[in-house]
């Protein structure tokens, strides 16, 4: 396999007349380029935006709730009508203002039913199903997977227990970053990004606050540069981020927030590329953003696969087309 170019050959494309749903959220700008793709081409579709979930009129069939539907805007919508669905990023619905606050927070968890429920619907026509998304962002997981698809994955230690990552380092020079969640949420600001940082050593005096929450601890990769791979089907689009052109970026790229950092789309070796794509379909998904580690050598090495990561901003990136991609994976 050709970096961008499936071995495969795809299902064949038909007149595509069911539509499209986008579930996400109204600040969510991935989905305005989706939207825009699906409006050159025709497409018709529903962007739903699940804050305002309470504004709508849902309806499930008793027998079958693939027969079911959902009003937005005075307009009923078939759930069977929709040919597939794009699960990008939905947020908690919000109730109106009115009432107590025991009310409103029981209505959230009733809409929140109302929405697995929709999402349940759609199964099997989701890129990616919202089920195996969770599934999915299981770290250990993947790891394991991508081994098993013949990737190098750097030593690591994934919990907290301090031994086991004290030993890690001990043998390698490390980087220590979150399990899942990267911000740290405060109701009065923007709350704090934590990115991967260089972990220089582990006292006996940090047990009790390295017990305190799971992390990773992972050897730290001498590198060239990182990659971004953004695989859709049978599609991995590589772009390289030249992160060691400067001294902030060189642990984590996202760091500094630099405008100047250089992304260049790049064809993968086959092996590589077929193993990224392994890793996605292993996962149980259509869609992932795969981080990779391109050592001084030349040889790639596995960090991460988001199952809903972010793309938009590759769309920058000559040679890159990753919502004409993704509008193709969900019309084919």
């Amino acid at each position: 396999m050709r970096d961008g170019k499936p071995t495969t050959p795809p299902r064949c494309l038909s007149k595509f007349a069911s539509g499209v749903l986008l579930a996400t959220n109204k600040q969510d700008i991935t989905t305005d380029y989706l939207v825009q793709e699906l409006r050159r081409r025709d497409v018709p579709f529903l962007r739903l935006n699940t804050e305002d979930l309470p504004k709508t009129v849902v309806t499930f069939a008793e027998a079958d709730a693939l027969t079911g539907t959902i009003k937005v805007r005075g307009v009923a919508h078939d759930l069977a009508s929709f040919g597939s669905g794009y699960y990008r990023r939905p947020e908690r619905p919000e109730p109106g203002e009115n009432g107590a606050s025991e009310a409103r927070a029981y209505a959230v968890q009733e809409w929140s039913a109302a929405a697995r429920s929709l999402w349940n619907a759609l199964e099997g026509r989701w890129l990616n199903s919202p089920f195996a998304i969770l599934r999915a962002e299981d770290k250990p997981r993947q790891l394991a997977v991508a081994r098993a698809c013949g990737l190098r994955v750097p030593p690591t230690a994934i919990g907290n227990e301090i031994d086991s990552a004290q030993s890690l380092l001990a043998a390698h020079e490390c980087v220590i970053k979150p399990l899942r969640r990267a911000l740290v949420e405060d109701p009065s600001g923007p709350g704090q990004v934590i990115f991967t940082s260089k972990l220089a050593n582990l006292r006996e005096e940090d047990r009790v606050a390295f017990e305190a929450v799971p992390v990773i601890v992972q050897a730290q990769i001498p590198k060239r540069r990182d990659l971004r791979v953004t695989v859709v089907d049978w599609i991995a689009i590589a772009v390289a981020i030249h992160s060691q052109a400067h001294e902030e970026t060189r642990v984590d790229w996202r760091r500094g927030e630099r405008t100047d950092l250089l992304h260049e789309r790049i064809d993968l070796p086959d092996a590589v590329a077929s193993a990224c794509v392994a890793v996605v379909h292993n996962l149980n998904l259509r869609f992932a953003a795969i981080d990779l580690v391109e050592d001084r050598d030349g040889s790639f090495w596995f960090l991460e696969a988001n199952p809903n990561g972010q793309w938009a901003w590759l769309e920058r990136v000559e040679g890159v087309a990753i919502a004409a991609t993704i509008v193709d994976a969900l019309i084919r």
